[in-house]
């Protein structure tokens, strides 16, 4: 195998070749199935444009730079697939040259300007939350009516929440134990009162031992990751709400957080962020959704209104 190996970087290793080596190195360093899939899917549409049998000693950082024009000046790819492409294929080339493929230089990301996550209005989350009627509704929906609670009371990800069990939830505690995180790392975050009732009757209704998942799929399983997304999907759309999406939960969870008073470092924690500068980064996206609140309730426009009153 080793000889194998040697003749084919001798004879030139292809980019398509390169990438299964990288995904095979990542399997080893037992990275998440997650980032893995990710970098899967990438190679793909980097294949494209890269060229499978392109030669990765000729990867130059001309070659790169071409690359990043060919993307920018492709109408069908917005400016977020085109860091991802780029961020990417430079973890890539930082692995070729680690293994010394190619010498090493310096690689620029282009800028790309974060747009905000829409989150979910007031007005919205009540029609969200409105407890359906137990009497007649499928277990499902309420099972996602129970789930989008959580959301809204714990920040967690699709991730983490279809991996919970029953044992996990620690309702005498008033903590829910988070073992599955994207930085691996497990996390505790408390309940409120009113989650930690949700949950109580919750229980009762979804029954089941203590190794099943929380929010099971109809038979008592681990429901999938693309169910999860189905079910909020429908459930938003019954309710009249157009918006969909988990991590929307997630961000809307981080604005209330913030313009409720929250501590930030205490944010962080419960976010699962390994420092308090990703949650800064995190909360920066919400700026402009969070202006659009302070624009509406002007306090110095209060004002004016009342001196033109008094004048």
């Amino acid at each position: 195998m080793m000889a194998k190996i040697k003749m084919v970087i001798e004879n030139g290793l292809t980019f398509e070749q390169g990438c299964e080596e990288y995904i095979l190195d990542c399997k080893a360093r037992n990275l998440r199935q997650g980032t893995i899939k990710h970098y899967t899917d990438t190679m793909v549409q980097l294949k494209k444009y890269v060229g499978c049998d392109t030669l990765v000693k000729d990867m130059t950082k001309d070659k790169f730079d071409d690359f990043i024009i060919e993307l920018r000046d492709n109408p069908v790819i917005n400016e977020q697939s085109l860091n991802t492409y780029a961020r990417d294929l430079k973890t890539i080339m930082r692995y070729f040259m680690k293994r010394e493929y190619i010498p090493y230089f310096n690689i620029t990301i282009p800028k790309v300007d974060k747009h905000p996550i829409e989150t979910y209005t007031d007005r919205e989350l009540i029609k969200l939350l409105k407890k359906p009627n137990l009497k007649h509704c499928t277990f499902t929906e309420y099972k996602t009516w129970v789930m989008t609670n959580f959301l809204l009371s714990t920040g967690a990800r699709r991730n983490s929440i279809i991996n919970i069990k029953i044992k996990d939830v620690d309702l005498d505690g008033e903590v829910v134990h988070i073992n599955v995180t994207k930085s691996r790392k497990p996390i505790i975050v408390p309940l409120n009162a009113d989650i930690k009732k949700i949950l109580q009757e919750y229980l009762i209704y979804r029954k089941g031992g203590e190794d099943d998942f929380l929010f099971c799929n109809v038979f008592g399983g681990k429901v999938s990751s693309s169910s999860v997304y189905h079910q909020i999907y429908e459930y938003n759309k019954s309710r009249g709400i157009e918006k969909t999406g988990m991590h929307r939960y997630r961000h809307t969870f981080a604005k209330k957080w913030v313009t409720m008073g929250g501590n930030v470092v205490t944010l962080q924690k419960i976010l699962g962020h390994s420092s308090l500068e990703i949650t800064q980064n995190y909360l920066n996206i919400l700026v402009s959704d969070i202006k659009r609140d302070i624009d509406e309730f002007n306090i110095l426009r209060e004002f004016k209104k009342e001196s033109i009153k008094i004048g």
